[in-house]
C-alpha cells in the first residue's frame, strides 16, 4: 500500500474483465486494482455481504466510505439518498479519506465498480 496512488483510479473507464470474489459478486478492473493496491479486500467483502442482505429489489447501490482517525463509516444507499445500511469500521489503514463505489445487479451477479466504470 506504500505505493498506492489514488489518482490512478480515474484511469479506469469500463472494464475488460470481471473477477469473482464470491458466487454472486464480481469486481471490475478498477475495483480489483483498488482492492489489491490499497490492500482493502476486506472492504469488497463487506460490500458483498451487505449487498446480499439488501437484496435485488434495487438494481443499483452506491457505497460511500469516509475515514476519520483510522475509523471508517460505510453507507449503502440507493443513489437518491435512501439509506439501505450503515457499517462502522473500528479500525482501518485505508489510504484515502473517502471513496465512493457503485454496485449494479446484472440479473445474476452484483458487479462492484468504480464510478468511472459505470
Amino acid at each position: 500500500m506504500e505505493n498506492f496512488d489514488a489518482s490512478q483510479l480515474s484511469h479506469f473507464t469500463g472494464t475488460e474483465r470481471y473477477y469473482r470474489i464470491s458466487r454472486r459478486h464480481l469486481l471490475t478492473d478498477g475495483t480489483k486494482y483498488l482492492a489489491e493496491e490499497a490492500e482493502c479486500s476486506w472492504m469488497m467483502d463487506a460490500i458483498a455481504s451487505h449487498l446480499s442482505e439488501i437484496g435485488t429489489d434495487d438494481w443499483f447501490v452506491q457505497v460511500r466510505m469516509t475515514v476519520n482517525d483510522n475509523r471508517a463509516t460505510m453507507i449503502y444507499e440507493d443513489g437518491n439518498g435512501k439509506e439501505h445500511a450503515r457499517q462502522e469500521i473500528p479500525f482501518t489503514d485505508f489510504p484515502m479519506p473517502a471513496v465512493s463505489l457503485y454496485a449494479c445487479w446484472d440479473g445474476e451477479h452484483w458487479v462492484i465498480l468504480l464510478p468511472g466504470e459505470y
